[in-house]
């Protein structure tokens, strides 16, 4: 596992900077590779990313969630290795502190090579300077979910799969399905 530690100093309430972190959803304006955030469920977020001419596709599960304080998080589909926790610091009433600790298993060569030259740390921290141009513009909207997840009502199972389509007439008739496809009437 590779751990990546950044911090960065954003100028703009702590309400806003972590209402903006909760918009999963708004993710690929500022991470670079994150093609699509897509949140399944309240814990639950599908991402999808080309990152060095690989796409992945995996999910993770929220944690852990404190509105104003702390997110953390790890993926439990996909062939993507890692969690993390993003925790938020008020500093005074215009500036809040954004501290991101992940730890990430490389996979594949490329990844691994990556890895060891640093790449990861610049991307994340790369992320993070976008993250805080954002908020700082004003594009970024204070309202944010402000929900509470607990660890212990954390599962660490990847989402169910989608119910099944029902099966389609086997004609024209309207009515029910008959429970004997041979038609033949019960004695």
């Amino acid at each position: 596992m590779n751990t990546v530690h950044e911090t960065i100093k954003v100028a703009a309430p702590l309400r806003a900077v972590y209402g903006q972190w909760t918009r999963f959803e708004d993710f690929p304006r500022f991470m670079d590779g994150v093609d699509e955030v897509r949140q399944l469920d309240e814990r639950r977020c599908h991402w999808r990313t080309h990152v060095g001419g690989v796409s992945r596709e995996f999910d993770t599960e929220i944690v852990d969630q404190l509105p104003d304080e702390r997110i953390s998080w790890r993926t439990v589909s996909g062939d993507v290795r890692q969690k993390g926790v993003v925790t938020f610091h008020r500093l005074d009433a215009r500036h809040t502190s954004v501290r991101l600790a992940m730890d990430v298993e490389p996979q594949g060569i490329v990844e691994k090579t990556g890895a060891a030259l640093g790449l990861l740390e610049n991307r994340v921290r790369g992320d993070l300077r976008r993250f805080k141009r954002l908020v700082e513009t004003g594009d970024a909207m204070d309202e944010g979910w402000r929900g509470r997840l607990r660890p212990a009502d954390s599962t660490g199972e990847a989402p169910p799969a989608p119910a099944p389509k029902p099966p389609e007439r086997p004609g024209p008739y309207p009515g029910p399905l008959p429970d004997d496809p041979s038609g033949a009437p019960d004695d």
